[in-house]
């Protein structure tokens, strides 16, 4: 029983960082035009980074295999450099009437957010199942 309740944690921290994805997804495509930000510049892209989390479970500590959940090791801004846009009456705009528009994509923003989502229902799935799983060995006990 323990080997699932370490899945359903391994699926739970993967529930965890596809929120995440999504909302800093969404945080970029809310700031696709926002020309300043609050260090004075544009909008810079932000992009998540994952990284494995061992489940400890009394499996793992036999020596036994175990689930290995996923967390957000941190947020990170997108250096690639910014759009530039000819607008000489923007305020923004720069001596040469270039405005200095945020690094974002809105069509790799929404792979992005398609991507979390299939994967955030993909473990909701997987829980679901253990969830199955262990209500017919349930049944079967009886």
């Amino acid at each position: 029983m323990s080997t699932l309740s370490s899945a359903i944690t391994a699926s739970a921290s993967a529930l965890n960082a596809e929120r995440t994805r999504i909302e800093v997804a969404v945080s970029n495509m809310a700031n696709a035009e926002s020309t300043r930000s609050a260090d004075g510049g544009p909008y810079r892209r932000r992009d998540v980074l994952l990284s494995s989390d061992p489940v400890a479970s009394f499996d793992s500590a036999l020596g036994q295999a175990s689930a290995t959940g996923v967390k957000v090791a941190g947020i990170v801004q997108d250096m690639t450099p910014f759009r530039k846009n000819y607008e000489p009456t923007h305020p923004d705009a720069d001596q040469d009437g270039f405005v200095s528009l945020p690094n974002i994509d809105s069509s790799e923003e929404m792979v992005d957010m398609l991507g979390a989502a299939r994967a955030y229902q993909a473990n909701l799935a997987a829980i679901g199942l253990i969830k199955e799983m262990v209500a017919k060995a349930l049944e079967l006990g009886k």
